[in-house]
């Protein structure tokens, strides 16, 4: 069975959402069968590397919020993010993420991905580090075992920038219109950062229903 995921990681419900889906497939006892394949999306394609700003201004300006609304929603998300033993700050930066995108499309040519995206997700949610500045995208992706010169070549190119549309292009073909966003074999989509217990019952489902097709095949054959 194949699950695809689009995320952006500077969205905290994808920070959440990804926490909680590992969470049912390490407990899947199917897991080993399972493949992910991980896909870029971005929440602010139009805003530029270098015009990163402050969350709580981003929340402020977009959705019209005084900054105690701004607060209390970033309070609220915190909390969610600790019930998942995630490391959270409200006081980080908020921005473009096309280089970090391009990353994690090296990162999974290199079968570090994974290792990547939690990497990111640390960073920028639990206040380790930039996930916007080359040299600070850089130290995060060595530390993932990256070669340092492979990753300075692709953030100083436009390495894996087609790879990055095309994961966008495909999200709007199927319609995705918010991350993060679950594809379960193909064809059964799951939106948001369900619970745990809601991922592992969806993956029971589509794999009983797929293992149940292909029986019902063989035995036409028979």
């Amino acid at each position: 069975m194949r699950v695809d995921i689009w995320t952006d990681i500077v969205c905290p419900w994808c920070y959440i959402g990804q926490a909680r889906f590992d969470a049912a497939l390490a407990g899947f006892e199917h897991r080993d069968q399972v493949e992910v394949v991980q896909h870029s999306y971005e929440l602010a394609p139009d805003l530029a590397p270098a015009d990163a700003g402050r969350v709580l201004e981003m929340l402020m300006d977009k959705y019209g919020m005084s900054r105690e609304q701004a607060e209390q929603a970033e309070a609220r998300v915190a909390g969610l993010a600790a019930g998942e033993g995630l490391p959270y700050t409200s006081d980080r930066p908020n921005g473009n993420t096309f280089d970090a995108h391009r990353l994690l499309h090296l990162a999974a040519e290199r079968g570090l991905g994974d290792e990547l995206r939690r990497a990111l997700y640390r960073a920028n949610f639990g206040g380790e580090g930039s996930v916007f500045d080359a040299d600070s995208l850089t130290a995060i992706a060595t530390g993932t075992g990256l070669d340092e010169a492979e990753v300075r070549s692709v953030l100083a190119a436009d390495a894996y920038g087609d790879a990055v549309r095309e994961d966008e292009r495909t999200a709007r073909e199927i319609g995705v219109q918010g991350v993060p966003f679950f594809v379960l074999d193909g064809k059964y989509g799951v939106s948001g950062a369900q619970e745990t217990a809601t991922f592992a019952e969806a993956l029971t489902q589509v794999w009983q229903e797929a293992h149940a097709q292909e029986a019902q095949a063989q035995d036409a054959r028979a």
